[in-house]
């Protein structure tokens, strides 16, 4: 099958998989065995949600406090991770060991315009204060010039950073990508050795949509992780994205999510 018959695909499947899931049902879905499972088959509980959640803070004015009560809310909610940038990362490390709750960062954040070398400094800065986990934003400009050597180069760049347990997630702002660009950047993360595909910063012009996460499911495969993430502020939004086929979702609006909360 070749990407224009990919992407044919996948959108007759997302509409009809929408057309027939009410908001007021319950989706069946199995809770994921590990965190880049996808999952099918149970019914999905809001504290099987929490397990799919990296709880995020990304705004620039989050101060100390925020910082802390973000992770005293991971630990009490049981979310996954949590997800802060990189000048909060060894706060979060102290605060958050021997919870079980991981610590991830962003690298290359929110544009992806950095050189490679400084996303590198960048994500073994981040490892050594503490990061379990590095959402880093793909080089955009490079994958739309179709220069895929400095595209690829500069995932290669960020993946060697790493240690060999660090969990790497690219983000591919799906917002500004065409569907090609989109399941072409997916094969060559996959191709790369990421254990994720993350569509969004959530500092663009969108965020997460079901047929974005399934595209880059059907790109991917059913291993390998996928991490929505922009615009999830509803219990229906994260069940959606979960059936749609991912396995990760970062979300300001965590405890909303699992509460039913304002």
């Amino acid at each position: 099958m070749n990407r224009e018959e990919l992407i044919e695909r996948v959108t007759k499947e997302v509409l009809a998989r929408l057309q027939g899931v009410s908001r007021s049902e319950e989706q069946r879905v199995r809770a994921p065995q590990s965190s880049s499972e996808c999952a099918c088959d149970l019914v999905l509980t809001p504290s099987d949600i929490a397990r799919y959640i990296d709880h995020t803070l990304l705004r620039p004015d989050a101060t100390r406090a925020m910082i802390e009560k973000l992770c005293d809310e991971a630990v009490q909610y049981r979310f996954y991770a949590v997800c802060v940038n990189p000048c909060w990362v060894a706060l979060c490390a102290r605060r958050l060991r021997g919870t079980g709750v991981k610590v991830a960062t962003v690298i290359g954040f929110p544009l992806g315009a950095t050189d490679s070398r400084t996303k590198a400094f960048e994500t073994r800065n981040a490892i050594e204060n503490g990061a379990d986990e590095i959402d880093m934003v793909i080089n955009i400009g490079a994958l739309k010039s179709r220069d895929l050597k400095t595209f690829e180069e500069d995932l290669w760049a960020v993946k060697r950073a790493c240690r060999p347990t660090t969990v790497t997630k690219a983000i591919i702002e799906t917002c500004l990508l065409t569907d090609e660009e989109k399941v072409l950047a997916s094969e060559i993360i996959k191709k790369v050795g990421y254990d994720f595909v993350k569509t969004s910063t959530g500092f663009s012009t969108g965020g997460a949509t079901a047929r974005d996460v399934a595209l880059i499911r059907r790109t991917v495969g059913p291993k390998m992780g996928i991490k929505a993430s922009g615009g999830i502020r509803t219990f229906e939004d994260a069940k959606l994205m979960i059936l749609s086929g991912a396995t990760r979702l970062g979300t300001s609006a965590s405890v909303k999510i699992v509460t039913g909360g304002e």
